[in-house]
């Protein structure tokens, strides 16, 4: 397989529609969708995450992402999050992120992040930890971010209204790149 498949990011605070704005993106494209490898390995987690697990879900993160790039025959691929995910939760959770993460950092990027907009009204989730941080959060992301020279536009707009913006985002991506090819 020599072509180069895109990656397009779907990022953000808790209980932004990541998900399922993700899928819907996909859809919309007729493309492949990596999902949250977290949400299921957290899922079953009965004890506090420990470095060993955010590890774990960096790794798992990786292999289903290498699994569908190794099988998509489509030029682009919507991936529910990132392992800057795991970045960001280990720091705040445990204060310190495992070195394989930091490495793995610089050296497998995306080509364009959709930063989820904290405008939507929380939803609970057994999973979610932070109600009253996503202010806090959406700067971490942002920060983040620009750390990594990332690509990236803001999401925000609520229900039909956010879809379309984020179609519009990758429209443009889309466009941009298929100029330069």
């Amino acid at each position: 397989m020599n072509k180069q498949i895109k990656k397009i990011a779907i990022v953000g605070p808790e209980s932004t529609g990541k998900s399922t704005l993700s899928i819907q993106i996909a859809k919309h494209y007729c493309v492949d969708w990596i999902p949250e490898y977290a949400r299921y390995y957290c899922a079953t987690l009965n004890r506090p995450c420990t470095l060993q697990d955010e590890e774990n879900m960096f790794f798992g993160q990786l292999a289903l992402e290498d699994a569908v790039l190794a099988t998509t025959e489509k030029d682009f691929v919507i991936c529910d999050t990132t392992f800057v995910t795991v970045k960001i939760w280990s720091d705040e959770m445990l204060g310190e992120t495992p070195q394989v993460v930091l490495d793995a950092l610089p050296e497998r990027t995306y080509d364009l992040y959709l930063l989820m907009d904290i405008d939507l009204p929380w939803q609970d989730d057994p999973l979610r930890d932070f109600p009253n941080q996503r202010g806090y959060f959406m700067e971490v992301w942002h920060k983040e971010l620009k750390a990594l020279n990332a690509s990236y536009k803001v999401i925000s707009g609520l229900g039909e209204e956010r879809f379309e913006n984020a179609i519009g985002a990758v429209d443009i991506f889309l466009s941009a790149n298929h100029k330069g090819s």
